[in-house]
């Protein structure tokens, strides 16, 4: 085990609220925080830290942006006392790009193998890089889900920050099994991009689709190990420090999406960045990166009522056949989610519309891509 000393400066608590205190139900008072010593983390369910780099994206480190996050997260109301919260500070910057790359994927790896949920704040959305490889570093395969108005795929351009998903879904070995995007903007994104993630099997989302059918975003984000949220999917009223548009998702879907990613037993790392404390107008988007953590930590919460697959009693089950295959559909009495079952027995997530569309003997589409990709 690394020392995480190395690689973390601690939080001023006082500096960030300026010298003001907290009363006892703020996050500040109710969760463990590196100010002199690491916290202990035995017992921790999420754990938060920073990452200020920004050289992907062509700008020098934006020193303040995990800190301003901070001063807006310390400040809200703790309702969750099931769910238990250390924050560690921020990860140093390197010399080099690659360098701090290296250390956030190595506390990140810390983490996950102490199989903690980490939250990393800040920086630009290539530090994605990071997150994937702590998992190429365990030696696990997983699925991944972006959430971004463009897909960093985008080979012309020199900024790490526009191509780094070149890098993470095409360098072997491979670690990706799935990869999904959710609200992209189809006028930032080349048709023939869209035409070759549909050759991968990989699943991509309109922002338009997302937003007339946000529910059906949950079984993506349930399925996903690692998620990564760009502040740029969300549209520059609900968010000014994004400047990607005026349009996209609004702070309210996203918080939704982020309460998804708290109820998922499977997502170990959540990342938002894109965050620029000098572009942010009032500290709005530094308090609606703020709330989307806290509906995270919300769905943390609602996801201990849900029940192990094994324990049938508590699921409806369903027995239905579509084109001349039979299969079971499970819905948890507790949360109301749906799984259905492939071929293998396996069980995936989906939703009711899923089962809707296999009760009129249609196939899924949700069914039929999760087939595809095993061929």
């Amino acid at each position: 085990m690394y020392d995480l000393y190395e690689f973390l400066s601690p939080v001023n608590k006082a500096m960030i609220n300026d010298d003001a205190g907290y009363n006892d139900s703020q996050f500040a008072s109710c969760i463990r925080i590196y100010e002199e010593e690491l916290p202990d983390l035995t017992g921790v369910d999420v754990v938060i830290a920073g990452v200020n780099e920004f050289r992907g994206e062509g700008l020098f480190a934006s020193l303040h942006a995990p800190d301003t996050i901070r001063r807006q997260l310390y400040q809200l109301h703790y309702w969750h006392k099931d769910v238990a919260i250390a924050d560690i500070g921020n990860i140093r910057i390197g010399a080099t790009l690659n360098d701090t790359y290296a250390a956030a994927k190595t506390v990140i790896s810390e983490i996950l193998g102490m199989h903690k949920t980490l939250i990393l704040l800040g920086g630009s959305h290539d530090n994605t890089l990071a997150q994937y490889y702590a998992f190429k570093d365990l030696n696990q395969i997983i699925e991944a889900t972006l959430v971004d108005a463009t897909i960093d795929l985008r080979s012309e351009s020199s900024l790490r920050s526009n191509n780094f998903l070149m890098e993470m879904l095409t360098v072997e070995p491979n670690m990706v099994r799935h990869y999904n995007h959710i609200g992209f903007q189809s006028y930032f994104v080349h048709p023939r991009m869209l035409e070759t993630m549909d050759k991968l099997r990989f699943d991509c989302y309109r922002v338009g689709t997302v937003k007339e059918q946000l529910d059906e975003m949950e079984p993506v984000i349930r399925n996903s190990q690692l998620l990564s949220f760009d502040i740029a999917a969300i549209r520059h009223s609900d968010a000014p420090a994004s400047h990607c548009s005026p349009n996209g998702l609004s702070g309210e879907e996203s918080c939704n999406l982020m309460r998804y990613a708290g109820l998922s037993s499977e997502l170990r790392t959540l990342g938002i960045f894109g965050y620029s404390p000098e572009k942010d107008l009032h500290h709005l988007t530094s308090l609606q990166i703020a709330q989307m953590i806290w509906y995270f930590i919300d769905g943390k919460s609602r996801a201990r009522q849900e029940a192990s697959l094994k324990d049938l009693q508590h699921f409806n089950e369903y027995h239905t056949a579509f084109a001349e295959v039979d299969t079971v559909f499970l819905q948890s009495k507790k949360t109301g989610r749906w799984w259905m079952q492939l071929p293998d027995g396996r069980l995936v997530a989906c939703s009711y519309n899923d089962y809707l569309t296999a009760s009129h003997n249609d196939i899924p589409e949700r069914w039929l891509r999760a087939q595809e990709r095993e061929i």
